[in-house]
Parts: C-alpha cells; structure tokens; sequence
C-alpha cells in the first residue's frame, strides 16, 4: 500500500535515533547557523581520502604524470552534486538513503541494494584496514599482518566517541582532516611541482579512455573519491541536526548543508589532489612509473626530497587517514543494516563483524603476497566500489527528483539532470572496464 507522500510504505524508526535532532540549528545570525551545520560535511569528506585514494592516486601519478588530475578534478564535483541530493533527501524527506530504499522498492529489490551497499562498506572497510597497517608499519615498524588484526581494535575508539557527542565525533573528525592538510602542505613545499604541468593535468584528455590501464586507474580514482557509503552517511548525519518543521527552515537547512559538505569536499580535492601531484612531481618525472605500492614511495620519498621529514610527515597522513575513515565507515555500516533491514546491532558487535570481514582477505594478501599484494588489493577494493556506485545513484536521484517524496522540496531541475549525467558516465566507464576485462586488455 502506497503511502500519502509517495513511498510504499510509512517511514519507521529515526536514523541514527542514538543521535538524531541533539544538534541545535535555530535562530541567530547567519554565521551562527553556519556553524551548527559544521560538521557532517567533514565525516562525509573523510571518504574522500581514506587510504584507497593513496593508492589509486600514487599509482596513477607515477604512471601517467599530472594527466589523471583531470579525473580527479571531475570526480571531485561529482561528490559535491551527488552529496547535495544526498543531504537533501535526508532534510525533506527526513528519511536516509537505506530507509528510503526500503520504503520506496519491492522488498527483493530492497535486498539486492542492500547486500551490494554491505559489499561496499566491506571494500572500503578493507582499504582502512590496510591503509592503517601500512601506517603503523611506516611509523613503528609494526608487522603487515598484526597491523592489520590491531585495526580490529578501533571499536573501543568508535564506541568512546560516540558515547561523548556527535559533536566530539566530528571535531575529533576535523582535526585529523586539518592534520592530513598540514602534511601535505609541507610536503609538498619540498617536492616543488612546477605549477604549468598541474594546471595543464586538471585538462580532461581522451587518452584516459582509449588506454585500458589508465581507465583502469580512472575507475579506481572514481571509485575512491565519489564512494557509494557516503551517500548512505550524509543522508542520514544531515539528520543529527534539529531542523525545523516549515519549509523555509528546510530550505535554509538544505543550503546551509550544501555549504558545509562543498568547502569539506574542496579540502578533500586538495589533500586527493596533492597525493597524485606529489607522485607525479617525484617519481613520474624521474623515471620511475611503477611506483604503486604506499610503502615503496614512502621509501623512495626522502632520497627523492633529500629530507628525512617528508617520509615521516607521509606515513603519519596515511595514519590519520586510516583512523578518520575507521569513524565514518562505522556509522556507513550503521545506517545501512538499520534502514535496508530494520535490523539494530550493538555498535561493537557491527564493527567487529564488519572489520573480521575486511580483516581476512587483507591478512591472507598481506602473509602471501607482501606489500605488492596490498597495493593491488586496494586499487581493486575502489574498482568495486566504482561498480557498485550506480546502485546507490540511480535510487538517490530518482527520490530527489520526486516531489511527493520529497514533501514539496524536490531537487533543482538542474541538479537532476546534471547527476543523471554524471551516472550514465559512470555506468559508461563500468561497462567499458568489464569489456577491457573480458577482453583480456586490462588485469585485475
């Protein structure tokens, strides 16, 4: 039976209920609501450059120079259109993705999306899981593989923050974004790219299309900027905030948050941005193309810089990476049992459930294969998510378009049509990537 605002059925349950409407938005002046809107953004941005970016990015940089900039740029403004709806459909139809999936599809439907958005939590979760270890390897010299079974530890870390605030969450949250920042910049203050070469890459070329490697990459770079759990998460963190009942509260919600998540996403372009960079602008232009492993380049980083600073201030990002994208993956996980199922587990037991099924791949890679193995498992855990992208898009933007479900706020007839855009780009480059597959012209 179809409900009076559209959706099959009536919503049930508050997403995230734990933390949903504690953050105060009303009255004051425009700056004061600015900075109650502070923050969901960022947990969303954290996304954008957990560690399976820095191995899509290094390994693109050192292969192709400055030319996958352009990818990277593109994906960048897709994440901005797509978080836009995302955090919309949150506000007006006060429901997240999940649950709007639940209520608006036949339930076969509802648990095919969910099994692929769990397989999407499970690839990304796998990129933190390696991405952390390799960063308490570069730091301490902990082993690969009890690094990773130590990442099973960062439940205690979640459950800590969580049980203190949303809002500490996300200022703990920010502060490890402005510390990645802060890394980078004085790195790069050492490598020096010469500024003709990074504009001249932010220039799509079609040499990315008819090279089956370099869309290999481009899908990787695709898959680790624009992530299908973040569509799940904004919808469902814009919800932590108290918005008003009125339209015009709604409306002001919606452009407050559109404003949050796009300066977020810009750091995330710049921190995304600067890995490639730093590749191209140290290994590219020295001859070596193979650089692809994050251990090999942390090696080669202070020879190539001639300071013992660099290495350090890389691995430490890595790390900071790892532990940021710990917190948004967890909540992702979350929102996405609690709104495709109705189904609500005790966070720890989600973590470890979700972290044991990342875990075991990762420690089998890391005993057989060493750091080789690593590096081509994180490129392959962002070509998943690059293929299971357009079954969180499609959904997102048909919602959106809808007023009914929408209660009278639907998305800007621009914005619709600029993110059915980017998805048939999208399901393009997929389809074209599982033809170089079958084909045999790319190795995965």
């Amino acid at each position: 039976m179809t409900a009076p605002n559209g959706w099959r059925h009536e919503k049930t349950g508050l997403s995230l209920s734990e933390s949903h409407a504690s953050v105060p938005t009303r009255g004051g002046r425009l700056t004061r609501r600015l900075m109650a809107f502070l923050g969901p953004g960022y947990l969303v941005a954290v996304g954008y450059m957990d560690p399976g970016n820095w191995a899509t990015s290094l390994a693109g940089g050192s292969a192709f120079g400055y030319t996958l900039l352009s990818v990277v740029l593109v994906s960048n403004f897709m994440a901005i259109l797509l978080q836009a709806l995302s955090l919309r459909l949150g506000i007006a139809s006060g429901r997240d993705l999940a649950q709007a999936c639940r209520d608006a599809f036949p339930r076969p439907v509802g648990f095919v999306l969910w099994v692929l958005a769990e397989a999407a939590i499970v690839a990304t979760d796998l990129a933190e899981v390696i991405g952390t270890a390799i960063g308490l390897n570069l730091l301490f010299g902990i082993p690969l593989q009890i690094g990773v079974v130590l990442t099973a530890l960062d439940v205690f870390l979640i459950l800590w923050l969580q049980g203190r605030g949303f809002r500490l969450l996300e200022a703990v949250v920010i502060a490890l974004t402005l510390l990645i920042f802060a890394c980078f910049a004085i790195v790069m203050a050492y490598a020096q790219p010469v500024l003709g070469e990074v504009l001249r890459g932010f220039i799509p070329q079609t040499d990315i299309v008819r090279s089956p490697d370099m869309l290999y990459l481009a899908l990787g770079i695709l898959g680790a900027t624009v992530m299908p759990h973040n569509l799940y998460l904004h919808s469902a963190v814009i919800q932590t905030r108290a918005t008003g009942p009125g339209r015009a509260e709604k409306l002001d919600a919606i452009r407050l948050g559109t404003i949050d998540s796009t300066i977020a996403l810009m750091f995330a372009l710049l921190v995304n941005a600067s890995i490639l960079i730093l590749a191209a602008a140290t290994f590219n232009v020295a001859g070596r193309t193979d650089v692809a492993e994050i251990q090999q380049a942390h090696e080669l980083l202070g020879p190539a810089l001639g300071t013992a600073l660099a290495p350090v201030l890389f691995a430490a990002a890595l790390l900071f990476s790892g532990l940021n994208s710990t917190v948004t993956a967890t909540l992702a996980g979350q929102i996405v049992m609690e709104g495709f199922i109705n189904f609500r587990m005790s966070p720890w037991k989600r973590r470890l459930i979700t972290r044991g099924l990342a875990i075991l791949p990762a420690a089998v890679v890391t005993m057989l294969f060493g750091e080789s193995g690593t590096a081509r498992l994180l490129v392959l855990s962002q070509v998943v998510l690059s293929l299971q992208l357009p079954f969180a898009m499609v959904p997102l933007v048909i919602f959106t378009a809808d007023s009914a479900k929408m209660n009278g706020l639907p998305a800007p007839r621009w914005l619709t049509v600029a993110c059915w855009v980017v998805t048939v780009v999208v399901v393009t480059l997929n389809l074209k990537l599982i033809f170089d597959v079958a084909m045999g012209s790319v190795t995965i």
